[in-house]
């Protein structure tokens, strides 16, 4: 096997298309990428094959795998792009709480633009450039207050953690909600409401009990339940600085 299979594409650099009469116009990465992400947000990231890709660009599917060798690549480069669509500052503001939660809700927005980028992400990191801008920037907001880097780096992974999971939590709502037309609200009272009354009624569960009874949380609207929970990360990541940080 080619010692190119096992090679990161930020390790191949482009190479540059020659130009001239009678020659067809060349691609880039970048344009396969974005046809790539364009399928997928529409339909799945399983349509994006280099066929429908190549499809889409009018031209043969073999032809576009001068600039994308293979698929593990052309995923390295969807994630990549996406993630430059992060928009930070060149570097922290000195308010590390601020500057996480803007992270945070950007991070929700492309998750939410892009449904497939969430999961593909979790199961598969990447290295490319604007992902490590946004890594760099993360650890660089919590430098600087007495903690080591394995510190930094797992505080940063609980941040990414908890939007990653709220974020696929949402997407599955709205594409329940697609699949049955019920909104949340309409779902609790319409589907399981009945069921729920009766559970409450045997009081067999009380803390179930208090949650149905009590809970504001999933009558808020998407974005002020994500930040009701992004709030106690924060506050989990405030605890673990030194005292004035």
């Amino acid at each position: 096997m080619p010692a190119e299979e096992y090679t990161s594409i930020w390790m191949r650099p482009e190479r540059a298309e020659r130009s001239g009469p009678g020659r067809r116009p060349g691609y880039s990465r970048a344009q396969v990428t974005e046809v790539a992400i364009r399928i997928a947000d529409a339909e799945g990231l399983e349509a994006a094959t280099m066929r429908r890709i190549a499809c889409e660009m009018g031209t043969g599917a073999m032809s576009l795998y001068r600039y994308v060798p293979k698929r593990d690549d052309l995923l390295d480069l969807m994630i990549d792009a996406v993630m430059g669509e992060i928009e930070l500052p060149d570097r922290p503001t000195g308010d590390w709480r601020s500057d996480l939660s803007r992270v945070a809700h950007q991070s929700r927005a492309i998750g939410l633009r892009h449904p497939w980028q969430v999961a593909l992400i979790t199961r598969r990191p990447t290295l490319g450039p604007h992902s490590l801008r946004v890594y760099d920037f993360v650890l660089s907001c919590l430098d600087g207050y007495g903690l080591d880097i394995d510190e930094m780096a797992s505080l940063a992974g609980m941040l990414n953690d908890y939007v990653h999971g709220a974020v696929r939590r949402e997407i599955g709502w709205l594409d329940e909600a697609r699949r049955t037309r019920m909104d949340m609200e309409r779902w609790m009272k319409e589907y399981v409401g009945a069921y729920v009354a009766r559970v409450v009624e045997s009081g067999e569960y009380p803390m179930f009990n208090r949650s149905v009874l009590e809970a504001r949380l999933p009558h808020m609207q998407p974005e002020a339940r994500f930040q009701y929970g992004l709030e106690r990360v924060l506050n989990g990541i405030a605890a673990a600085l030194p005292k004035g940080a």
